[in-house]
């Protein structure tokens, strides 16, 4: 089967590894409604290799991922013809195709890793990261809730404390905190990254097909027990309603002008 061409990102099987790779990078890999679409139809494309063990998913460039590009989410577009809750909707749709692929997920993280982007890789059965990415949920400051199945998946990883206070908070962190929080699995300098990852990957894809996905699938069974992951397909409609709220609005504008100003600093 040939490999499907996509906009935002690309997407490849090789016999038992698969590749998910966000690519953007002049844009820091935004997760917008195009790129969430996307990562969803390659979920499914992905699943359909049926000798498929392991699937690396990263990002080019300096970043993983900026997050969730949300300008136009909840606008219905010239001709009327898209669902403002559709839309809004893509990010859970797109984590639970992510989390319900029958390989193990390896994300590869550098740079940042931004609020949706980090949902992306909170889908992934595990994580390596650089030890000079950054991490930060800024979506409270955006005035909307986490949403996607965000706040399950980082409960699930992190613990309901520490999710409250990153998410309500909206300090960035970095690779060491994330590692020991439980978030990361391993934590290594940016020139070894990609040694990091193919070295897990092989190790990986060494196992017995059966015996790999029969964890994956176990762990996540008995989580997504715990957790009630199926509450999350309200997420959407918190999301349109802290787009809707005049508080939040102005509460974006600040912290928009924020960054525009820390850019004109850096430059």
């Amino acid at each position: 089967m040939e490999n499907p061409k996509f906009e935002t990102l690309e997407v490849g099987v090789d016999g038992e590894l698969g590749h998910l790779t966000l690519s953007r990078p002049q844009r820091l890999n935004p997760l917008g409604s195009d790129a969430l679409a996307e990562i969803a139809e390659a979920a499914h494309f992905l699943d359909s290799h049926r000798a498929l063990k392991v699937v690396v998913v990263s990002g080019q460039g300096r970043a993983f991922s900026a997050g969730a590009d949300v300008s136009r989410f909840g606008e219905p577009d010239a001709n009327g013809a898209r669902d403002p809750r559709h839309d809004a909707d893509l990010g859970r749709i797109m984590a639970d195709a992510m989390e319900n692929l029958n390989a193990v997920t390896v994300a590869r993280i550098q740079g940042h890793c931004v609020g949706g982007g980090l949902v992306l890789a909170a889908t992934c059965d595990l994580r390596v990261a650089a030890s000079d990415a950054r991490f930060s949920i800024p979506e409270v400051d955006l005035g909307i809730p986490l949403a996607w199945g965000g706040i399950p998946r980082l409960v699930r990883e992190i613990g309901p404390a520490l999710t409250k206070e990153l998410v309500m908070t909206c300090r960035p962190f970095g690779s060491s905190e994330a590692l020991s929080a439980g978030f990361l699995n391993r934590v290594v300098a940016p020139e070894a990254l990609d040694a990091e990852v193919a070295e897990l990957v092989a190790t990986l894809v060494e196992k017995p097909k059966l015996a790999l996905l029969s964890t994956k699938r176990h762990t996540n069974a008995v989580t997504g027990e715990m957790l009630g992951m199926a509450r999350t397909w309200s997420d959407a409609d918190g999301l349109l309603a802290g787009l809707r709220d005049p508080e939040g609005r102005d509460s974006a504008a600040r912290y928009l002008e924020k960054l525009r100003s820390r850019r004109k600093a850096r430059d």
